[in-house]
C-alpha cells in the first residue's frame, strides 16, 4: 500500500525542527569575583553545552555533578572549602543553570624550604629565580603560580650551564584546617657545562671571520643568553638568510657542549628604490645599491641617491669589518648634500672615516669628518625676491667626532617596552684647516611603554650645546633649529630658532626639545595619537620654548610604522594654522 504525506504536516514539522534541534544550557555563576569565574566555568561539564544539543536527562545529571566539579576546579587556585549551590530552570527547550559559589578562606603559603647549592644560588639569574620562589610565602596557594616559579629555577639552571640539574624534591603540604601550605623544593644541580668546539656551517666567508660575532669563546661556561646574542648578532650582520645556533646538548659529555651554527647566505646584491613623502623633505624618489659582502672578508659597500623637493643627497659608504671581538669595523664614506629648507640652503660635501665597535654594551663610533661647502640662512618660506637679511657663508671644517648609542626594544617592528639613547660630541679644537673653531655636544633619547592594554606612552627629548669662535661660519647642519616632524610638531621644519636683526631665523647654539605622546590602538594595525611638543633652539639662556599640540593616525603597515600627525602652535602670536607631519620608520 502506498502512503501519502500530508503537506501541512510536513510544513509544520519543518517549522518545529529548529526548536527540537536546539536545546542548550545557559550557565550563570555568581558569588565569586571575575578572576575566579573562568576557573568555575571551565571546571563544569555543563559549560560545554552552551551551543550543543542536550537532553533533559543529561542536563539534570550534569547539574548534580556540577558542585563537586566546581570544588575540584577551585583547588588549584587555593580554595579547598568552597560551598556550591545552584538553581536549574527550563526555559522553553533551553535550560538556565545558576551556580552560587562561596569560595571561603583560601589556603596560603606559610613556609618555603629550598635546598640548592649555595654557590650556584648566588649566580644572578638563578638568584632571581630562587627569590621568586621565596616570595611565594604569604601568597594564596595557586598551583599555576607555584609551578611557574618552581620551573623557572630549573630553566635558569639549564640556561646557566647546569644541563644535568634535577628537581629532586617538590612537595606541597597542605593543612586545610589551618588554611596553610608549606612548599619544599630541592635541586641536584650537577656539574656546570662549558662551551666546546664552535662550528660555522654554510658560511661564505674565510675561516675565523665570524669569530668577531661570538660573545663567548671555547671554554667559557654555557649560557643560553649568549647563544641568543650570537643569533641576534648574525641576523643583524645582514649576511645570511638563515641563522640557526644549536648547542649539541644530546651529545654533551665530560662537561662540554659543542655549538653548531647553521647558515645560508642572503642575496648578495640588493637594489632598493621607490617614491617617498615626508613633510620635512617633500615628495621624492630614493634609489640604492648595496653589496652585502664584497669579498670573503665581509666588506660591505652601500650607495644611495635621494632626490626630493627640498633635499638631494648622494651617499657612498664602504665598511671593512676587522677581526676580533666587539664587532669592530672601519667605515669610509662621502656625502654630497643639497638641502633647501624653510629657513636655509646648503650645498656641502662631507668626507668621513670612522671606527665603530661595541663598547660596554654601547655602539661607539670615533671618526674624522671633513665638511666643505656654501650655505645661506635667514630665508623665509616662499620668498623669491626679498633677500634683505639673508646671510651667506662658506665654510671648511675638519673635526673629530665621537658618539655612543644604545637601544633596547621588545619588538623591532612595534615596541611595547623600549628605549634609545644617543650621545654625540664633536670639536675642531686642536685641528687645522678649519675656517672656525667650535665644540658641540648633543644628546637624544626616547622611551616607550605600553599600558592598559592597547595603549603606548612615548617620551622624547633632545638637548644640544655649542661653543664657537664665529657662529656665522657654521653651516646649517651644525646649527640648531627646532620645528618639524621629529622636533616640535605644529611648526615647519627648522622654522624655530634665534632670529637676526631682520627677523629671520638663523639657528642657535643650543637646543632643548621634549615631547609627550599617548597612542591608542583600536585594532592590531590602526590607532590614533595625541601629543604635546615643546622646545626651541636658542643662544645664551633665553630659550623661549614654543609649544605645539595635535592628533595623529598610526598605521602599522607592511613597510613599517606610518605616522600622520596634524599639529598646531599653542599660545604663539607669530605662528598660526596647522602643520601636517608624515613620518615612516621604526619606533627606535
Amino acid at each position: 500500500m502506498r502512503r501519502t504525506i500530508c503537506p501541512l504536516c510536513l510544513a509544520a514539522a519543518l517549522l518545529l525542527l529548529p526548536t527540537w534541534a536546539h536545546a542548550a544550557v545557559k550557565l550563570v555563576v555568581d558569588g565569586v569575583d571575575d578572576t575566579l569565574k573562568p576557573a568555575v566555568v571551565n571546571s563544569v561539564a555543563l559549560s560545554q553545552y552552551a551551543n550543543r544539543d542536550v537532553t533533559a536527562a543529561q542536563v539534570r545529571r550534569l547539574y548534580e555533578q556540577a558542585p563537586d566539579q566546581v570544588r575540584e576546579g577551585l583547588k588549584p587556585y587555593g580554595y579547598y572549602e568552597a560551598d556550591v549551590t545552584g538553581d536549574i530552570v527550563q526555559q522553553g527547550n533551553n535550560w538556565l543553570v545558576t551556580l552560587h559559589v562561596k569560595a571561603n578562606t583560601p589556603v596560603k603559603i606559610t613556609g618555603v624550604n629550598i635546598s640548592i647549592d649555595e654557590t650556584v644560588a648566588r649566580l644572578p639569574r638563578i638568584r632571581g629565580a630562587v627569590t621568586g620562589v621565596k616570595n611565594l610565602k604569604g601568597q594564596v596557594m595557586d598551583d599555576g603560580v607555584y609551578e611557574g616559579a618552581r620551573d623557572r629555577v630549573g630553566a635558569m639552571l639549564t640556561a646557566s650551564g647546569y644541563l644535568d640539574a634535577r628537581n629532586t624534591k617538590h612537595t606541597v603540604e597542605i593543612t586545610r584546617a589551618e588554611h596553610q601550605a608549606v612548599v619544599t623544593l630541592a635541586w641536584d644541580v650537577g656539574q656546570r657545562y662549558r662551551i666546546g668546539h664552535i662550528a660555522f656551517k654554510g658560511s661564505q666567508f674565510r675561516d675565523g671571520f665570524l669569530d668577531r660575532y661570538l660573545p663567548f669563546h671555547e671554554g667559557d661556561y654555557f649560557s643560553q643568553d649568549q647563544l641568543l646574542q650570537l643569533q641576534q648578532a648574525l641576523n643583524g650582520a645582514d649576511y645570511f638568510s638563515v641563522v640557526n645556533v644549536m648547542p649539541d646538548i644530546d651529545n654533551a659529555k665530560n662537561g662540554v657542549v659543542n655549538v653548531n651554527v647553521e647558515l645560508a647566505p642572503a642575496l648578495r646584491t640588493i637594489y632598493t628604490g621607490g617614491p617617498f613623502i615626508g613633510t620635512d623633505t617633500g615628495f621624492g624618489l630614493r634609489g640604492g645599491i648595496e653589496k652585502r659582502w664584497v669579498n670573503d672578508r665581509g666588506h660591505k659597500w652601500k650607495n644611495e641617491v635621494v632626490v626630493a623637493q627640498r633635499l638631494k643627497t648622494l651617499t657612498s659608504l664602504y665598511t671593512v669589518p676587522m677581526p676580533g671581538p666587539d664587532q669592530r669595523s672601519f667605515n669610509y664614506g662621502a656625502t654630497f648634500r643639497d638641502a633647501d629648507t624653510t629657513t636655509s640652503t646648503a650645498h656641502t660635501l662631507e668626507l668621513v672615516a670612522n671606527e665603530t665597535k661595541l663598547w660596554h654594551g654601547w655602539t661607539r663610533v670615533i671618526g674624522l669628518h671633513a665638511l666643505t661647502g656654501t650655505f645661506t640662512v635667514g630665508k623665509k618660506g616662499g620668498e623669491t625676491d626679498n633677500t634683505i637679511g639673508i646671510e651667506h657663508g662658506r665654510s671648511t671644517l675638519l673635526y673629530p667626532e665621537i658618539s655612543l648609542s644604545r637601544k633596547s626594544g621588545d619588538n623591532p617592528i612595534f615596541v611595547r617596552r623600549g628605549w634609545s639613547v644617543t650621545l654625540t660630541a664633536r670639536s675642531t679644537v686642536g685641528t687645522v684647516l678649519s675656517s672656525t673653531s667650535f665644540t658641540q655636544f648633543l644628546a637624544d633619547g626616547k622611551w616607550i611603554r605600553s599600558f592598559a592594554g592597547n595603549n603606548r606612552w612615548i617620551l622624547r627629548g633632545t638637548a644640544g650645546y655649542t661653543t664657537t669662535s664665529d657662529f656665522s661660519d657654521l653651516p646649517p647642519q651644525l646649527r640648531f633649529f627646532a620645528g618639524g616632524d621629529r622636533s616640535v610638531r605644529g611648526y615647519g621644519f627648522q622654522a624655530l630658532g634665534p632670529r637676526n636683526d631682520f627677523d629671520r631665523v638663523i639657528g642657535g647654539k643650543n637646543l632643548l626639545v621634549a615631547s609627550n605622546e599617548v597612542e591608542h590602538y583600536f585594532t592590531r594595525n590602526w590607532g590614533m595619537a595625541a601629543f604635546v611638543d615643546a622646545g626651541n633652539a636658542f643662544s645664551g639662556t633665553d630659550i623661549r620654548p614654543a609649544i605645539g599640540a595635535g592628533l595623529g593616525v598610526r598605521w602599522l603597515s607592511p613597510v613599517g610604522m606610518i605616522r600622520v600627525d596634524v599639529g598646531t602652535p599653542i599660545h604663539n602670536d607669530r605662528e598660526h594654522g596647522i602643520q601636517l607631519h608624515v613620518v615612516i620608520g621604526p619606533d627606535l
